[in-house]
């Protein structure tokens, strides 16, 4: 039987509630981490072009999947390129594939489950992820909060769903992990796809599986694995990092929907959203999410040559969605 995507225990236990201000030590170097993620994102830009669904808005906000317009005039191809940062992704991708092994994901998720990070309210942990990123160089004009402004404001213009924009504002945040016991920049970001069964050729470099010692195990070598095709996704481990941290929080904490669950844990899955791997372990519930999570995908990597959102402005509407579905206001992380 496949396990699932995590053992549920209701909420997650305070087994250990550090100082939180030793979980954001400075050995942990957000500035490189946000620049191999901003090269990732780079990559992704310059793959294939989305094939967003379509559908007729008939509701005042505009129907998710109505085709995104904020980004209509730009031309995909010239986002930043990213060919010196080729070999720094490449290598980035070698580790991450040689230790995302179904051992490491079965302690992350009872890692997860065993303490409470910090507790601190969602505009905090934005807050707070932003001065970590700036603290790592003060001379950097990097700012998260910056970022996840954009991804909601380009939702928010196209008139989609208040749980969307809130969504696009968050959708990130789980890359706090990195200063909640991280092992490296392997288990936070980057392209994430399934363990315990065959890696599929459709993932990113996919040769550098190589050296993942699942990669000729009797089992989890195998097409299915240790999954039954139909098992649906909400049964399968995908590769630790902050899409999955973060999934678990919203879904044992918020009210979003499933769409916006499914926008949070799968963006990275492009393995999935983008190149069709993986459709043998799909039920009907996956075959809708995998159309939200299309139409997120062009907010979330189209939207940061926009125009740099003023923080203080916004905080308020922000706070009133941040308000509307996260009802406990103070989160365990």
């Amino acid at each position: 039987m496949a396990p699932a995507a995590i053992v549920e225990h209701g909420t997650h236990h305070a087994v250990e509630q550090p100082n939180i201000n030793e979980n954001f030590n400075s050995h942990k170097d957000g500035l490189a981490l946000e620049a191999l993620s901003d090269d990732i994102d780079d990559v992704n830009v310059l793959k294939a072009a989305l094939k967003v669904k379509q559908g007729n808005a008939t509701q005042k906000e505009k129907d998710i999947y109505e085709k995104s317009q904020f980004d209509a005039e730009k031309d995909k191809t010239q986002f930043r390129q990213y060919e010196a940062a080729c070999d720094r992704v490449k290598n980035f991708y070698r580790e991450q594939h040689e230790k995302q092994t179904v051992a490491y994901n079965l302690k992350a998720r009872n890692d997860f489950l065993s303490k409470t990070r910090a507790e601190m309210t969602v505009w905090e942990a934005i807050e707070r992820l932003n001065t970590l990123i700036d603290e790592s160089d003060p001379d950097t004009s990097l700012s998260q909060i910056e970022h996840l402004l954009q991804t909601a404001e380009a939702i928010r213009r196209d008139g989609k769903p208040r749980w969307m924009q809130l969504t696009g504002l968050i959708h990130d945040l789980g890359k706090l992990l990195f200063f909640f016991g991280a092992k490296g920049q392997w288990d936070v970001v980057g392209d994430t796809f399934p363990v315990g069964c065959a890696f599929d050729k459709r993932i990113i470099y996919p040769d550098t599986f190589k050296g993942n010692p699942d990669h000729d195990d009797e089992i989890y070598s195998t097409e299915h694995g240790i999954y039954t095709p139909g098992c649906g996704l909400d049964n399968v481990m995908l590769s630790w990092g902050h899409d999955e941290y973060l999934y678990h929080i919203c879904k044992e904490q918020s009210t979003l929907p499933d769409e916006g669950l499914a926008m949070i844990r799968y963006h990275s899955f492009y393995p999935w959203h983008r190149e069709g791997a993986y459709e043998w372990m799909m039920n009907d519930k996956d075959y809708k999410m995998l159309q939200a999570v299309r139409a997120f995908n062009p907010y979330d990597l189209y939207s940061k040559s926009d125009d740099m959102p003023k923080a203080e402005e916004l905080k308020p509407y922000y706070m009133e969605l941040i308000n509307e579905y996260f009802p406990t206001k103070v989160i365990k992380w």
